[in-house]
């Protein structure tokens, strides 16, 4: 055989095999059928297996989420993988934890149409999330009720992620209902909000700070301190992220800072993305996990994968799917143990500065 032939034959080997749709098939055979088509129907039956693997290996799983995902049905998923500890610190914008912390709370959104008159909702004072529409009076009333959590902590400043554990905390103790922040707080899984401002907690939070100059200081410089500890204490990393946007570049600027002070660090070992965003218009939402090679961000030997589908179609597919394959793997995983909701976090036991880079010794 030439050698053109014999490199012919090599790219050659795995024919695509169409899809055959049978009733009652589990999303576990749905995903492993998908990985023998082609396009994000691959990609998704890829990021399976890649999540499986961070699962298998000790890494310490970062998990960032985008946009209003809570508000589009998919907290409940989330908040059962940190409960399965699937995952070891969530980074969030701000959006989808008001929107968790307001269902946690007993409310509700709507299923809505991007069609409808909008003059007409803001008279009805309807908000509306593309299809889904929210009570704006409800929301003001939350507004309310995170400026009077606020108003009854120490007055000082506090990270994102002390923050969110106490209010994940209140919210337990005051509903005792599932959610993101719930979930969090009684698993011991730290969440960090670095644009929290951009959000109605942050609206919350500067209502009391009108009353009391003194309330609602957030310290995102610390958050940034925190994840880059975590990574200096653990070097071997994964990243999941759903769409783009702060938490994506939150999680990955976690391991270029921390390779500054410890040269060892190489980037995330596994790297999963969904995203919707493309790269060519040069964003940092639509970059592909090969750019961020040349950040330091993923290191270069990295298992990875992207998924280009919306997020509402894809995380429910892909979770449960994994809740079949992978549940051996989580009942084995030896997760890192973390102390969110005090002022200074453990992880491992080992104290987890907000205020200094500790590089090992």
């Amino acid at each position: 055989m030439t050698m053109a032939k014999s490199k012919k034959a090599e790219f050659l080997r795995h024919p695509v095999q169409p899809f055959v749709a049978e009733a009652g098939l589990s999303g576990d055979a749905l995903l492993e059928r998908m990985e023998r088509i082609s396009f994000q129907g691959r990609n998704l039956a890829s990021a399976r297996r890649v999540w499986e693997r961070m699962l298998a290996d000790e890494v310490t799983i970062f998990f960032g989420m985008a946009g209003a995902l809570s508000a589009g049905g998919l907290r409940l998923i989330v908040a059962d993988l940190i409960t399965a500890r699937a995952l070891d610190c969530v980074v969030s914008t701000g959006a989808n934890l008001y929107h968790d912390l307001h269902e946690t709370r007993g409310r509700h959104h709507y299923l809505g149409s991007p069609r409808e008159n909008d003059s007409a909702l803001q008279r009805a004072h309807i908000d509306r999330v593309y299809d889904t529409y929210a009570d704006e009076e409800e929301f003001a009333d939350n507004d309310e009720w995170i400026a009077a959590f606020a108003l009854g902590l120490e007055r000082r400043p506090h990270t994102s992620r002390e923050l969110l554990a106490k209010l994940g905390e209140h919210l337990w103790r005051e509903t005792g209902a599932d959610g993101i922040l719930t979930a969090a707080y009684r698993a011991g899984v730290p969440v960090f909000c670095p644009a929290i401002a951009d959000s109605s907690i942050g609206m919350g939070l500067s209502q009391a700070r009108h009353r009391d100059a003194t309330a609602g200081m957030v310290d995102v410089i610390g958050d940034i301190i925190e994840s880059a500890n975590v990574v200096l204490g653990h070097p071997r990393t994964a990243s999941i992220v759903l769409g783009g946007g702060t938490p994506k570049n939150f999680i990955n600027q976690a391991s270029v800072e921390a390779e500054y002070y410890d040269p060892a660090v190489s980037g995330h070992s596994y790297a999963l993305q969904i995203v919707t965003d493309v790269p060519h218009f040069g964003g940092a939402s639509g970059s592909s996990l090969h750019e961020a090679e040349s950040w330091g961000k993923v290191a270069g030997d990295a298992e990875k994968v992207s998924v280009q589908a919306d997020a509402t179609l894809a995380l429910p597919l892909l979770v449960t799917a994994l809740k079949t394959s992978a549940a051996g793997l989580l009942e084995a995983r030896r997760a890192p143990q973390f102390a969110p909701a005090a002022r200074v976090m453990t992880m491992n036991g080992k104290r987890v500065s907000a205020e200094r880079f500790e590089a090992p010794v």
